[in-house]
């Protein structure tokens, strides 16, 4: 809010459980894995891409007049 008159925007991003070359070893363990899975109503990890494009939307103009924002991107895990 502080910046918003000088058309600075501040936004974040909160994603979920997501596959990722850093969580790939972790995440094939089904004894680390399916319990986190049972708690996301999706029922699935996100992608980099999912993520990616909430970062794009964000960060384009089609989103330029958010700001305060949380997205939260978590299939839906959160939101229980």
């Amino acid at each position: 809010i502080q910046y918003a008159a000088e058309s600075i925007r501040v936004n974040s991003v909160h994603p979920g459980f997501v596959m990722t070359p850093l969580t790939r070893e972790i995440f094939n363990d089904p004894a680390i894995i399916n319990p986190r899975l049972e708690r996301v109503p999706m029922g699935r990890l996100g992608t980099v891409d999912e993520i990616a494009n909430g970062i794009l939307f964000l960060a384009s103009d089609e989103s330029s007049f958010v700001t305060g924002a949380e997205l939260v991107i978590d299939g839906g895990y959160l939101a229980q």
